[in-house]
Order: C-alpha cells, then sequence, then structure tokens
C-alpha cells in the first residue's frame, strides 16, 4: 500500500523528523488560500499521485506570488499527469500540496528499506539527492552509502554517522542529519513500511536539516494493525478491478494481454503466465483464487476478468491440493453461466477429485474445452482465441 506525499510527511512530523510546512488541497481557491495561510513569498504547488517523477512531468511548480498559486494549482489539478512511473496513461490528479518554500543549499537521498538478501533493514543515503536514485545506483553505486540494521538493536549512533558523512552532509549539520535519520528509521519500523523514502533530504542556510519530500510503501500484510494508516488509503490512486478483488479476497492484478487466467497459487499463477507467453500470446491478468475458493470467489472472478475488455479468452489452471477440483469447476460452471460467458475458455485440472471436478464440467453443457497439461492447455486458448 502507498500514501501521497503530505501524508509522508504528516508521519514523519509525528516522528520528529523536521518538513516544510504545508496544506493539502483539492480546489484552486483552497491552494490559494493555503498560500495565504502559509504566508512569505514563495510556495511549492506539488501534484499529489502515488508516483515518481512529478516535477519532470510539470506537477510541481514553485510560485512567487498569489497570483502564480492559482495559475499553477488551476494547471495541475485535474491534469493526466505522466510520469515514468504512472506508463503512458499517466494519472489523474486530484489533491494538491501547497507548501511553504525552502532554503535549499543541497539535496541528499535517504531511505529505509526492507532487504531480503540480507534478511535485515538497510538504510542507504546519497549525495546525489534530488535524482532518480535507480540512474544513480547504475551509473555511479560509489555514490549511494548502505548499512544494514540489527532490528533487535535499531539503528545506532555509529551506523547513521557512517551515513551522514558517507553522504557528504555539511559538518555542522551532522549532528542534526544523526536526529533524522533515526527517526527515519523509528518511523519506518513502527508503521510497518517497507519503504521510507526522502528524496531529497535537504540542509537550509541555518543548517537545519529538512524533509522535502516523503515516499512510502506498506507491508499489506501488516495493516490489519496500522489503522491510521489504513485510513490514508486513496482507492482513487489504485486499479478498480485491483480494489474490487480484494473484496473477495483474490490476489488480482491487471496485465495488457488479451488471455484471462484464473489460478490457485501465486507461483503456479506465475507459471501459467509463463506458458502463456512461451506458447505466444499475452495474459490479460495474474489471479490468484487462493486455496479457498467458493463459487461465490471464482463468479467473481470471472466478472472482473471479463470486465477487460481485451480479454478473449479463459484459462482456468487449478492444482488440487487444498482447493478440489470439483469446487473449482462447479464455481467455473456457475461463474460461465451467470456471467454468459461468451469467450473460449480453457480448464485444466490436477489433482483431488480431478475426475469428478471433469465430469462436472463435461455434465455442464457449456462448451469448456479442457486439456490434461499446461502446454496442452496454453496452445488450445492461444488458438481459440487467434
Amino acid at each position: 500500500m502507498k500514501i501521497h506525499e503530505y501524508q509522508g510527511k504528516q508521519l514523519l512530523k509525528k516522528f520528529g523528523v523536521t518538513v516544510p510546512r504545508g496544506i493539502h488541497c483539492t480546489t484552486v481557491e483552497d491552494a490559494v488560500k493555503a498560500a495565504e495561510t502559509l504566508g512569505g513569498k514563495v510556495w511549492v504547488v506539488k501534484a499529489q499521485i502515488h508516483a515518481g517523477g512529478r516535477g519532470k512531468g510539470g506537477g510541481v511548480k514553485v510560485a512567487t506570488s498569489l497570483e502564480k498559486v492559482r495559475e499553477y494549482a488551476g494547471q495541475i489539478l485535474g491534469m493526466q499527469l505522466i510520469t515514468h512511473q504512472t506508463g503512458p496513461e499517466g494519472q489523474k490528479v486530484r489533491h494538491l500540496l501547497i507548501e511553504e518554500g525552502a532554503d535549499i543549499q543541497h539535496e541528499y537521498y535517504v531511505a529505509a528499506l526492507t532487504d531480503r538478501a540480507t534478511q535485515s533493514v538497510a538504510m542507504m543515503a546519497s549525495y546525489e539527492g534530488g535524482m532518480d536514485i535507480e540512474e544513480v545506483a547504475h551509473k555511479t553505486p560509489e555514490k549511494i552509502v548502505k548499512v544494514f540494521i540489527n532490528p533487535l538493536i535499531g539503528l545506532t549512533d555509529e551506523q547513521a554517522l557512517t551515513l551522514a558523512k558517507g553522504m557528504g552532509m555539511l559538518e555542522s549539520s551532522i549532528p542534526a542529519c544523526i536526529d533524522t535519520l533515526k527517526k527515519l528509521y523509528t518511523c519506518y519500523m513502527e508503521t510497518d513500511a517497507s519503504l521510507a523514502e526522502i528524496n531529497p533530504l535537504i540542509h537550509e542556510g541555518d543548517g537545519t536539516v529538512k524533509a522535502i519530500d516523503a515516499k512510502f510503501n506498506f507491508d499489506s500484510n501488516a495493516l490489519y494493525r496500522q489503522e491510521e494508516i489504513v485510513a490514508m488509503r486513496d482507492l482513487d490512486e489504485e486499479d478498480a478491478d485491483e480494489v474490487e478483488a480484494s473484496k473477495f479476497d483474490l490476489a488480482y492484478i491487471s496485465l495488457d494481454g488479451n488471455i484471462g487466467c484464473l489460478v490457485n497459487g501465486a507461483g503456479l499463477a506465475m507459471a501459467t503466465m509463463d506458458t502463456i507467453k512461451l506458447f505466444g500470446a499475452e495474459p490479460a491478468n495474474f489471479l490468484d483464487v487462493g486455496g479457498g475458493a467458493t463459487t461465490e470467489k471464482v463468479t467473481e472472478a470471472f466478472k472482473i476478468m471479463l470486465k477487460n475488455t481485451k480479454v478473449k479468452g479463459i484459462l482456468v489452471n487449478i492444482f488440487g491440493g487444498i482447493m478440489k477440483c470439483d469446487t473449482i469447476a462447479a464455481g467455473v460452471v456457475a461463474a460461465a453461466k451467470e456471467t454468459k460467458l461468451s469467450v473460449p475458455l480453457v480448464v485444466r485440472m490436477k489433482g483431488t477429485n480431478e475426475d469428478m471436478g471433469k465430469q462436472i464440467l463435461k455434465d455442464s453443457g457449456l462448451p469448456i474445452i479442457s486439456a490434461d497439461s499446461m502446454a496442452e492447455a496454453a496452445t488450445k486458448i492461444v488458438a481459440a482465441v487467434k
């Protein structure tokens, strides 16, 4: 789960990290009022979407008058903001952050993240802030300094000092930087984040260390104990079908192909998509119905897949372990009838109650194409779609 920058800064502020004063807005008039409330002579008008690269896409503007605040807010609100993280379709801007200007002397990068390779929390920092960290890592990896943190101990002063010096922080601002890094780590841990990124972290002319941006990703498995975080969820920023699928405990991700996939188990789902590609077609989705699929869940899965107008055929691939083949077969038949399925359907089943499941499909009277192997299933659905 992701949140907006303004929400991330609320979290950082809660844990003691210094951030600019800012006000969240959803209308042009509110943006102008926010600038008046903040006072000063310079304001930053920032689009709020769940993607990076907003500045390059025209979603961040520096205003030197209230008239400019009004002009920029009018330009940005409602625009389809395209960045390297949104894809060519972009993302509609529904929220703004109006923020006071900052006396930026230098921009740094810092982030805490889950590092699966070392099974620990990594904190990384760089002198090259305000840029795409992926590009820095690719071209000049020596400019990124990392420490790996024992969660039983936490970020130590020594590690924080290593990061502060390694990122080239102004000498007089190192104590403030160490304090900020430790607070960022605490925020990361206590919110069950998988990523807590500040890009850029700056020092101002008076030595103040301040977070100018904030990006958070959270572990969805831990959201049950993070009510405050869940309340920040913006469903407008998420795929509508993926949101609908989550209501039925379906793991669904939209893709760009034309063959819908319904599978039980994430590994088998990945293998099924690979097989479809191997035989010359493209999957339209990842869909894992899990081990406790019911007729209702299978029906909803069909409905969600068929909302995608690009879907020209469906491949059901089931391994009957905990999930019995006859249960899935009954669900598939019910779903096909309820949705008045009009695209080719190939079903491959193996495992518990396999024969019973195949008999249910055969007796349904529906034009369901059966397959015994993944290769046969992929061959048949690709041929049917073509």
